[in-house]
């Protein structure tokens, strides 16, 4: 799982105490290099690295982006997700260097290489620290100015990163323009909605973050009382709002691009609708952006995204009136999936102003009686909405996210629900619902959780749009009590003959809920109030260019088939041949995008056998993962083949049921056992349980007894191997595995080398992307080799380390030094240095093994064997010239 959140931590009442923290910021000496970066793409790039003290022992590491050439360009900021550093936000800078822009990126203080405790965007923490990194670009040559100490800057950033550039709009008066993503407002309200403890991503937060002990002592004390309780104190509510871009709400104004998630519990749209019309109401430009993907998966729009902060920057950074910047609100509407890749078919639609949430509101009548339900002993079993973690990782739950489609359950005796009648035309809400209820409760509180279906017709599942649902704490519930639930801001189309069905949990897998069993009474006392935001409008598709030339290009197509008489089909026949290669790629090649001589993969070409373990090994941008994206069936390549047992790989191609995956770890819901992770997991795929093997899978992840404990209880090395048992399920032929041992000690590291072997024996085929290059000595068969897209070399370890020009001599009793610093004196040796049983000699160009033995003869040295010794690392280096 690759997981990007957001940060927060207490604020100061007045800016310039954030500048008083420290005027200068200190570079360290020796902390700078400069990197040139893509030079063959017009203008280059460089980067300088160095390391800043803030001051107080606290350090950030810093990257430095500027294009080629003199003169002074307007300045970025670019922040991190939680949980990542400046290293995930790279690309982006080097593509605003690209565009004129002097870019600085940093990895906040507790991530990456930084020093510091993390502090959740502590304005005497990373916010101040932000106000230093501005004092620094105003002393760079190559930054305009718009006065002494003022660089023209601006701030951007998703989760964390977003946080923190509102903050520092809020407290930093330099600070020009801000676009901030998949963010949040105030988090007091994202991670205690209404009152309930938004219990899962909090525990996503902390694990991601390190522990407690990686946090400031004050937020660690916090979320230990708030978890204990399983409800929000004043004094919790208090410390996260004061960390937050509302505490300085009135104090935001500059041009402000607004990007919200639609498939996100962790911060949904309301957040960016508060935020939205609190920066509009302090004069400045604000428009919002609503995509198809969030923390909960989805498409997250990159590309466009990022075009559209660009457009964004050039407008209110260099002043460029022509800078098409995009409508002011605008929302990514899904329409089925692309029969070809799987992705889904993203279409925008927008209106000249922000609509809110509650635009062209219409009633919808609801029926049902007066319901009792159960609040559970423990609130268990829970109610299932969204899956905190798993969406992320870029899997088929992502996918089902950008359509709307999820994972959602609701037990009977624990939920009422209400229902309307068909509606009668289609019917697309954009904003939120409103119901007000009657709520009763035997206990003194309730918290209830509210969801809004789309039912279809006849059998069909009900639909969770977003798979988002409203929790809500009714305090002096046992007298009865009228409650308006505002509904999560959604846009969803429900089409004719559809119903909308209104469903109050008394649980749910992502809150806490009383412990205390209870029984709630609730009733309606209002119609579904539906937001229609009647001004936003879908724009119409040009007419395809193939309107116009397919008449003429079938009848030309028609007289080819007559002519050739080839059958044509939608995808190449499996090749009996390779029925029982696991994998073979031919002459594969991807471009980057936008480019026309620039690849990331570039003709390779190589076969992997049943029963071996291969090591994809290459420096950054060697073209590793492009490779297994394409090999996955996530990207199309421009040209080559890849077949797996036989059969091309398509997205969605059946063959592809024979491959498990683990990519960037995975999302796991740690109050669960290992055992219910995976099982829940491999219910969500839809596949029988019996195909799953997952006895098996657990017997070579060796977890033993820890299955049965609850995953927050896991070290580093449990979890990777519970996910590579999750990759395993249903006992793939080949599993692909890309890093499984980031961030493991050695103990771990041997233990999942033992997994993949234990996995390999039994004939199937394991692929390992890794960087720990004496590991992959250990563990792999066989090694493939690629550097700058192109394949170096290929076969086995054995032969690939065993050139070289360094030599085991074996001698028939030990040497002592003097023996040793002869060798090292012979012509052709550059060193000799005892080892165990004999001696390592390195040699130079003009030595060779003859000439050596003939020396060692000379010298009564007793050789007994006489062989080539290299390290896996010696020979990768050799291979790549060192690039790495």
């Amino acid at each position: 799982m690759d997981l990007r959140l957001p940060g927060f931590r207490g604020l100061l009442r007045r800016p310039r105490r954030l500048l008083a923290a420290g005027a200068a910021v200190a570079v360290l000496a020796g902390a700078g290099t400069w990197t040139a970066v893509a030079s063959d793409d017009p203008p280059p790039v460089h980067r300088a690295d160095r390391v800043m003290s803030m001051g107080g022992g606290v350090r950030l590491d810093t990257s430095y982006f500027t294009p080629g050439g003199t003169g002074r360009h307007p300045a970025v900021l670019l922040g991190h997700g939680f949980g990542g550093s400046k290293d995930d936000v790279r690309q982006q800078a080097e593509d605003l260097a690209r565009d004129g822009y002097a870019v600085l990126t940093w990895s906040a203080r507790g991530f990456g290489r930084s020093t510091g405790k993390i502090g959740l965007n502590d304005p005497r923490g990373e916010v101040a620290d932000v106000s230093k990194l501005i004092d620094w670009l105003a002393r760079q040559p190559q930054v305009l100015l718009d006065r002494p100490g003022d660089p023209r800057v601006g701030v951007a950033g998703a989760s964390y990163g977003g946080a923190i550039s509102l903050l520092a709009a809020g407290y930093d008066h330099r600070v020009d323009a801000i676009a901030p993503a998949i963010t949040y407002w105030n988090l007091a309200d994202a991670l205690f909605p209404n009152g309930v403890f938004k219990k899962l991503w909090a525990g996503v937060f902390l694990n991601t973050g390190g522990g407690c002990a990686r946090f400031e002592p004050e937020l660690c004390r916090m979320y230990q009382r708030v978890a204990e309780s399983g409800k929000p104190d004043a004094e919790a509510r208090r410390m996260l709002a004061e960390r937050s871009p509302s505490a300085v709400a009135g104090r935001i104004r500059v041009p402000t691009l607004l990007v919200q998630g639609q498939s996100d519990s962790l911060f949904p749209l309301g957040q960016a609708d508060v935020a939205a019309r609190a920066v509009r109401a302090n004069g400045a430009p604000v428009d919002v952006d609503w995509i198809a993907g969030g923390h909960d998966g989805g498409d997250l729009e990159t590309d466009r995204v990022q075009a559209r902060v660009t457009a964004w920057f050039d407008r209110y950074l260099k002043k460029d009136p022509g800078a098409d910047t995009g409508p002011a609100f605008r929302v990514t509407r899904t329409g089925g999936v692309d029969s070809t890749d799987g992705a889904a078919l993203l279409r925008g639609a927008s209106a000249s102003t922000y609509p809110g949430l509650t635009s062209g509101q219409r009633t919808v009548a609801l029926t049902g009686r007066e319901q009792r339900f159960q609040n559970p002993a423990g609130a268990n079993p829970p109610a299932v909405s969204s899956l905190p973690g798993l969406g992320g990782s870029g899997g088929s739950l992502a996918q089902l996210s950008a359509l709307g489609v999820g994972i959602s359950l609701d037990f009977p005796g624990q939920y009422a629900s209400f229902e309307s009648a068909p509606v009668g035309g289609d019917l697309r809400i954009t904003g939120s619902p409103t119901v007000t209820v009657r709520a009763t409760s035997t206990s003194e509180d309730a918290v209830l959780f509210a969801k809004l279906y789309d039912v279809g017709p006849g059998r069909a599942r009900p639909v969770l749009p977003a798979q988002l649902v409203d929790p809500v704490r009714v305090t002096g519930a046992k007298a009865g009590k009228d409650v308006t639930l505002t509904l999560p801001a959604i846009d969803h189309e429900v089409q004719k003959g559809h119903r909308l069905r209104l469903v109050l949990a008394s649980t749910d897998l992502g809150y806490a809920s009383p412990a205390a069993p209870a029984t709630y009474t609730v009733s309606l006392r209002s119609g579904l109030k539906v937001p229609t935001a009647p001004a936003v409008t879908t724009g119409a598709a040009p007419l395809p260019a193939w309107v116009w030339w397919l008449p003429a290009a079938g009848a030309l197509i028609a007289l080819a088939l007559l002519l050739t008489a080839r059958r044509r089909t939608g995808a190449p026949a499996p090749d009996p041949e390779l029925v029982d290669v696991p994998l073979q790629i031919t002459g594969l090649s991807k471009r980057y995008a936008g480019s026309a001589d620039r690849y990331a993969v570039r003709d390779v070409s190589f076969r992997v056998e049943q029963g071996q373990v291969l090591g994809l090994l290459g420096p950054n941008g060697a073209g590793k993962t492009t490779t297994l994206r394409m090999l996955m069936g996530l990207i199309r390549p421009d040209s080559g083949e890849i077949r797996v047992f036989g059969h091309a790989i398509r997205p969605g191609a059946p063959v592809l049921s024979r491959v498990g995956a683990f990519v960037e770890g995975a999302g796991f819901l740690p109050h669960l056992s290992g055992r219910e992770n995976l099982e829940l997991y491999w219910r969500a795929t839809g596949r029988p349980p019996e195909d799953a093997h997952l006895d098996e899978a657990l017997r070579i992840a060796g977890l033993g007894d820890a299955l049965a404990r609850a995953v927050r209880t896991y070290s580093q090395g449990m979890r990777q191997r519970l996910a590579i048992a999750q990759a395993m399920l249903g006992l793939p032929d080949l599993l692909i595995l890309d890093e499984p041992t980031n961030g493991l000690d050695p103990p771990q590291i041997r233990e999942m080398r033992e997994v993949m072997i234990r996995y390999a024996a039994g004939g199937r085929t394991v692929i390992v992307s890794s960087h720990l290059l004496a590991e992959v000595e250990q563990s792999c068969t066989h090694l493939v080799v690629m550097d700058r897209g192109r394949l170096v070399q290929a076969g086995p370890v054995g032969e690939i380390v065993g050139s070289g020009d360094t030599l085991l001599v074996g001698t028939a009793v030990p040497m002592d030094e003097p023996v040793a610093e002869k060798v090292s004196a012979l012509p052709g040796v550059a060193s000799a240095v005892r080892t165990e049983g004999g001696l390592l000699v390195r040699l130079e160009p003009s030595g060779t093994a003859e000439r050596l033995v003939v020396e060692l003869v000379r010298l009564e040295v007793p050789v007994a064997s006489v062989g080539p010794h290299r390290r896996l690392e010696d020979a990768f280096l050799t291979l790549i010239g060192g690039s790495a």
